[in-house]
């Protein structure tokens, strides 16, 4: 499932649709994704994006969320959605022979959703339910709250989910004016992967979704640079969950793939220098990795761990010096080679799923406005030189952009800790 023809082309209303066929393949994905999300609400609606990616799943003019899922798992298929803070995206997959149950499922949650007061209050309750579930997996909260300190004051420290008193506050009027106003050209764009035919990909596309017209971009402000920060969450419980990291490029920074690389030499799998270091040698952690978020105009790394109280100090002085051996010491033997061979293995072996690959598709698409096909992404990585990743390293790794958040219960090591002592 590696060879690829991806095409991009536009309806009669300007909606840009993304086929990627691929040869040989038994499953057919669609997805829908419109150009709004958590960073493109203001406070009186945090939350709505994701309560009404919920709520379109409830009911359609022609059809019963029951009924949906009969279809679609009759079909031999999965329909979902996701919510991301400058993308909401509605997607189904089926196997070849019953396409078009995903293409009628797709367009119909998309174009004709029914977002009726009751079933907006029963989503809520749903949505609430999920809000407590992330707040009490602080494994993932965690990124929630390093967003909050290291885009501290901007759009991009919204999380997707929203708050407790804003969601409950939500109607289906709500819904439904932000439906009307986002769910609309210009705001749309179609993919499809798998078992498609392009030219029938764009009839789908031009049929259901061109009548959808009237819709207005959303205004977006990069975040303005800012220094180091260091913010306690408590939690009462004795374990420590720790985000530290930097502001990096945005999504169409030519030095975007030296920094995939220089992420995955410090925190990709367990041969990374973070691992090593800090958990195989010292003992200091159970997990810790390394992480790049990249949005259309920003972009952060971040390494994630989770420590004891009498560890964790330990622990986040440990990688600083990690971050610092590697600025003094550079690559060693083979380094690069190795985690190229990581993220490429990476990257190909989610381009054998369709599903995988539907997301990966509309995620590259949106955030730089074109399609990237495999091969492309491949070669750029490739491409980078040892030189390239100690020269983004100098860049990125700057004790005066440090942000640290912690996520426990009091600890005593930490009560004066300022990200400024850390030596690196």
């Amino acid at each position: 499932m590696v060879n690829e023809s991806i095409s991009m082309e536009y309806t009669s209303a300007g909606i840009p649709v993304i086929t990627d066929s691929v040869p040989g393949c038994r499953s057919s994905g669609y997805m829908v994704a419109v150009n709004t999300g958590s960073r493109d609400e203001h406070p009186e609606i945090f939350g709505l994006s994701h309560l009404l990616e919920h709520v379109v799943f409830r009911a359609t003019k022609t059809r019963t969320s029951f009924q949906m899922s009969k279809e679609m798992e009759g079909a031999g298929g999965e329909m979902n959605a996701f919510t991301a803070k400058e993308m909401t995206a509605f997607y189904g997959v089926t196997i070849d022979s019953t396409a078009n149950v995903a293409k009628d499922l797709v367009a119909d949650i998309v174009s004709n959703p029914l977002i009726a007061k009751d079933d907006t209050e029963l989503e809520k309750k749903i949505v609430l339910q999920e809000i407590s579930m992330c707040e009490n997996d602080p494994e993932s909260y965690i990124h929630d709250l390093f967003d909050e300190v290291i885009w501290d004051g901007h759009e991009l420290s919204q999380g997707e989910a929203g708050t407790r008193d804003v969601v409950n506050s939500l109607t289906n009027v709500d819904l439904r004016e932000y439906y009307d106003e986002r769910y609309r050209v210009p705001n749309l764009t179609v993919f499809a992967c798998g078992s498609v035919d392009k030219d029938d990909v764009l009839r789908w596309a031009e049929e259901n979704f061109d009548p959808m017209s009237g819709g207005r971009p959303n205004p977006r402000k990069a975040p303005v640079l800012t220094g180091s920060a260091y913010r306690h969450y408590k939690r009462k419980e004795d374990h420590c969950y720790v985000g530290m990291g930097f502001r990096a490029f945005d999504a169409n920074d030519d030095d975007l793939p030296a920094l995939t690389l220089l992420n995955a030499v410090l925190g990709s799998g367990s041969s990374s220098r973070l691992f090593q270091n800090v958990r195989e040698e010292k003992a200091l952690v159970y997990s810790i990795y390394n992480y790049v978020d990249q949005y259309t105009d920003a972009g952060s790394m971040g390494t994630y761990m989770s420590a004891t109280e009498e560890n964790v100090l330990d622990a986040i002085e440990t990688t600083a010096r990690t971050y610092r051996e590697l600025k003094d010491g550079g690559l060693t033997d083979g380094e690069l080679q190795r985690v190229k061979n990581l993220v490429k293995g990476a990257l190909i072996r989610g381009m054998e799923s369709t599903s995988r690959r539907l997301y990966t598709l509309a995620k590259g698409t949106m955030l730089v406005g074109k399609p990237r096909s495999l091969e492309e992404r491949l070669s750029r990585l490739d491409a980078v030189t040892e030189e390239d990743v100690m020269r983004v390293a100098e860049k990125v790794i700057r004790p005066e952009g440090l942000n640290v958040v912690m996520y426990s219960d009091d600890v005593a090591s930490m009560k004066d800790f300022k990200p400024t002592q850390l030596d690196f």
